[in-house]
Parts: structure tokens; C-alpha cells; sequence
């Protein structure tokens, strides 16, 4: 039987999304999976994401092995992957999408609404530190690193009133219930591409199996809306560390984005919203109706000034 190597980082959420995703991948490959465990520069590092720079540290280690050959496939969470396009790799699939919404994880089941003045709140997103300086200035943020247990155990030991993370890693680890307050995403938008995973690949046409795999579990809604959620960030020449939000979905056949850039303290902001009809749910007409709706949301976010709310990324 063929084999197919997956190549994932070693935390406990990478590896669990890992192989909800190959498991399904095995299946409709006809395949055997082999797990790759790699090292990448984020899980080494305790510095903050936003001083390391965000975008590639947790992705290019694992191109890295991809491209030398000592895996088939890698799977990335898709935020935490830069938007340019990588030489001689390809996205292979994007799966179906989990809960985009951020999650606030506190003491005594409390709300946002309901967190005591001057609470300390944990997250290493720029974007999130943005966020609730604006719907609460009165609680602080800190900036935290580590595994979804490690943030909740500051929690549970008084270190920190309250987290935020991802509901989607949450579920992910069956840690659902640690959730007090599932943020509505028309108020507290989350990062381009939350989420969704990305399953990464070589450029050149893999194993019969591998691409039946890849076709199978591709989902070409949910590829469609994070590539306009993606192409803002890649119009704005941000980094996925950026105080940046965006949220595409498709409804009555149309393709709706809305994107937000904050300004670090989240006392400015600058939205903008578009929608597109694609011509089909074909892929490639879907992908047009994305690549519209982000140029147009890219424009008007920069008309109205959002480049000096979240300064272009600087290179390597």
C-alpha cells in the first residue's frame, strides 16, 4: 500500500488537526499515513510572535523539509502562513473550515462584557490586543507564548483573568468547554484564514493516491473565502502578525469580505466591505470573485489611510 508522509509540527493542536485532516486524507487515498514531526522556529522561541515577525516562523521549517524531500505533504494552520507563494511548492487542498471565532477562555465563566475592571487578559496577537483595547480599555493585555493548556492553566492558577484564543483550536483538542465567551465575528473579526488549514505540497504532480487525497479533501468554498481574506493582507504588504482582520463567506451566491486594520491600541480603525457574484461555483470562478472583492476592500483601505495603521512588513 502506498504510504503518504505528513509532515506536522509536534504541539498537541498541531499534530491533533494533523491527523483529523490525514485521516481523511488516508481514506480517500487508498493510503497508509507516516507522521513527520518537525522542529520549527516558533515552537523553539519564547519571544513574542509579534518581535519574531509573525509571518514564516512557524511555516518554514516545514517547507523547508517538504522541499528536501523527507515528506509528501505538510499541513499548516493556514493564518500562520505567509501569503506569497513559496518556489516550487503549491497549495494542495484547504480543507472545510472550522469555527473562525476567537474565544474568550476566563475565570468564573465571565463574559467580555462581564471581566472586572483592570483585568489581565493573555494573547500574543497584535490583532487581539487591538481588539480588546478598543471594546475594553480598561482591562490589560499581556502578551503571552506557549500551548493552548499552558495559557488556560495561567487561568486556572490566578496568573490571568482570562485568554483568548482561537475557537477552533479549542474544538480541536476537546477543549470546547473551556470557552466562557464566543466572540460574534461581525464585532471582533479574527485573523485572515482562522480556522482553516492549509495542506502544502511540491509544485510537481505527486502519486496518483496523494492527488486523489488532495481533490477529496479540498473544500472550494472555504478555499475561495481565505483567499480574499489573504489577498488583503498580501494588498496591504502586512505580515500575518498585523493588526488585521478579515472575514469573507459566501451566501445567495455571492462572495461578501469585510477586512478591518486597527492601530496597535485599537483606537483607530479603518473597515472596508465588498461582495462579488462569481459567474459559477466553479473554482476558478470563485477565485476570480475573491481576487475582485480584496482588490476592491485593498483600495479603499488604503484610500482611507489603513497603511499607516499597520505599517508594510519589512524583509528578512
Amino acid at each position: 500500500m502506498t504510504v503518504i508522509r505528513v509532515g506536522t509540527r509536534g504541539s498537541a493542536l498541531a499534530l491533533a488537526q494533523t491527523r483529523q485532516v490525514a485521516e481523511r486524507l488516508a481514506k480517500a487515498a487508498g493510503a497508509e499515513i507516516e507522521y513527520v514531526t518537525v522542529t520549527t522556529e516558533g515552537d523553539i522561541s519564547r519571544a513574542s510572535l509579534a518581535s519574531l515577525g509573525g509571518t514564516g516562523v512557524f511555516a518554514t521549517a516545514l517547507r523547508e523539509s517538504l522541499l528536501a524531500g523527507e515528506c509528501d505533504v505538510v499541513v499548516h494552520s493556514l493564518k500562520d502562513l505567509p501569503t506569497a507563494e513559496h518556489e516550487g511548492l503549491r497549495l494542495g487542498a484547504v480543507p472545510k473550515r472550522a469555527d473562525v471565532r476567537d474565544a474568550l477562555c476566563a475565570a468564573d465563566g465571565a463574559t467580555l462584557a462581564t471581566l472586572p475592571e483592570g483585568a489581565r487578559v493573555g494573547t500574543g496577537s497584535p490583532r487581539r490586543i487591538a481588539q480588546l483595547g478598543a471594546a475594553r480599555p480598561d482591562v490589560t493585555a499581556v502578551d503571552i507564548r506557549g500551548n493552548i493548556d499552558t495559557r488556560l492553566g495561567k487561568v486556572a492558577d490566578g496568573e490571568l483573568d482570562a485568554v483568548l484564543l482561537a475557537a477552533a483550536g479549542l474544538g480541536r483538542l476537546g477543549r470546547a468547554d473551556a470557552a466562557t465567551d464566543l466572540l460574534p465575528i461581525e464585532d471582533w473579526p479574527t485573523a485572515p484564514g482562522q480556522g482553516a488549514l492549509a495542506l502544502e505540497v511540491r509544485a510537481e504532480r505527486g502519486s496518483r493516491e496523494l492527488e486523489r487525497g488532495l481533490g477529496s479533501v479540498d473544500h472550494g468554498t472555504t478555499r475561495a473565502t481565505v483567499l480574499a481574506e489573504r489577498l488583503v493582507l498580501a494588498g496591504l504588504e502586512a505580515g500575518c502578525s498585523a493588526p488585521i482582520a478579515a472575514h469573507s463567506f459566501v451566501d445567495d451566491d455571492l462572495i461578501f469580505l469585510t477586512a478591518t486594520v486597527y492601530s496597535g491600541d485599537g483606537t483607530q480603525r479603518v473597515t472596508s466591505s465588498h461582495a462579488a457574484t462569481p459567474e459559477s461555483r466553479r473554482a476558478s470562478d470563485l477565485a476570480d470573485a475573491a481576487r475582485e472583492v480584496a482588490a476592491r476592500a485593498v483600495e479603499e483601505l488604503l484610500g482611507n489611510g489603513a497603511a499607516e495603521l499597520a505599517p508594510k512588513e519589512e524583509a528578512p
